[in-house]
């Protein structure tokens, strides 16, 4: 006799709900720390490229405007802003899941959560795969000085 997935169905008792409001107590301390930080990266950026355009000596440097310099501080933003979103979310519909024992609010947040750890993991190959790059790259630039 073979179950089939719709009569197959997980009960969450009242110690599990406790586990998951203190989780989703902690993702939000993280979202709000995380939105802080990104609010504080964005303001140091303001303030870096505004020192540099003001006090710009006139000396040919790195042959961009320093006012653009704000660029890559707003992409480190913008890759930051995506999983605190995610944490957010988890937070906010796993407290009304919690509240009124609603099984949409809970499966909106573990797709939120779901899309954290999809986005983490993207995030974490990504950046692997340029370290591997930066390392052939400096191995080869590295042979190719040293037959100099």
């Amino acid at each position: 006799m073979e179950t089939t997935l719709e009569n197959r169905k997980i009960e969450i008792d009242q110690e599990t709900l406790n586990n998951l409001n203190t989780t989703r107590k902690w993702a939000m301390f993280l979202a709000i720390i995380g939105f802080i930080i990104l609010g504080l990266i964005i303001v140091f950026g303001l303030i870096a490229g505004t020192f540099l355009t003001v006090f710009n000596l006139g000396e040919k440097g790195l042959g961009v405007p320093e006012s653009l310099m704000f660029l890559p501080i707003l992409l480190l933003a913008l890759i930051y802003f995506f999983p605190v979103l995610f944490l957010f979310r988890f937070s906010k519909h796993t407290s009304h899941a919690v509240q009124t024992i609603d099984k949409k609010e809970l499966h909106k947040a573990f797709r939120s959560l779901k899309f954290y750890f999809v986005y983490i993991g993207v995030l974490i190959i990504v950046v692997l795969l340029c370290y591997v790059a930066v390392l052939v790259l400096a191995g080869t630039s590295m042979a190719f000085l040293k037959g100099l």
